[in-house]
């Protein structure tokens, strides 16, 4: 992989983050419009904890009532974070076991193009999902399924913010607490795919080298 195509994935990556619209199905569809060539997971990962930085910025002073609650063993605190926890087991059990299977989606753009479709369904059910008047923070039985849409946005063209706040707000949660938890709650999934991914991405074998990967991240995190 050439710079210029690590700064444009990481720009599209960067752009597409924060929308609901797949930023890993835009990097697939990139690659194919443009003639890239995506390494897979271990690049996507990178751009990804690349972005993961915006969300510390964004969210930082929630970051830092949160971790202080817990430190201090209060109660809501313990709670709010418990969630999160239960929230990324779906992603790791189905990204460390399907790994190789996901990894080769990247290369399918047909199938990118299908769950892009899925996910604009998805996105259009939510008009009905806010009449509902959703008022509540996430609970157990929320955390739970807004677990499973993130596992199942490691399909590239699934948007894993659009599936879980839509998830979120179709089981009741207030459309700013389902944005927030979403958003919090791929800290831990991004991270610990990065941290499983981090010696790929050191041995120069995640599919591009050390330099394009950093470009790509910086671009990304910047955009971001």
């Amino acid at each position: 992989m050439t710079w210029w195509e690590g700064a444009i994935l990481g720009f599209l990556q960067g752009a597409t983050e924060f929308l609901p619209v797949s930023s890993s199905g835009h990097l697939v569809m990139g690659q194919a419009l443009l003639g890239l060539r995506l390494p897979g997971l271990g690049f996507e990962v990178a751009l990804h904890l690349a972005t993961l930085l915006s969300v510390l910025v964004v969210y930082r002073e929630r970051i830092a009532s949160l971790l202080g609650g817990v430190v201090r063993g209060d109660s809501d605190a313990l709670r709010y974070s418990g969630l999160l926890i239960v929230a990324s087991v779906p992603a790791a059990g189905v990204g460390l076991g399907f790994e190789e299977r996901f990894d080769a989606l990247f290369d399918i753009p047909w199938v990118t193009g299908v769950a892009l479709l899925v996910t604009g369904v998805i996105l259009w059910t939510s008009r009905a999902a806010l009449r509902r008047e959703p008022s509540r923070e996430p609970g157990l039985g929320d955390a739970v399924l807004m677990g499973v849409a993130q596992a199942a946005a490691i399909i590239p063209g699934i948007s894993r913010s659009g599936s879980t706040v839509v998830t979120g707000l179709w089981r009741g949660v207030a459309p700013q607490e389902a944005a927030a938890f979403s958003f919090l709650m791929s800290i831990p999934a991004v991270g610990g795919a990065a941290v499983l991914k981090l010696p790929e991405m050191l041995a120069g074998d995640a599919g591009a080298s050390s330099g394009v990967l950093l470009l790509g991240a910086a671009v990304a995190c910047v955009t971001g």
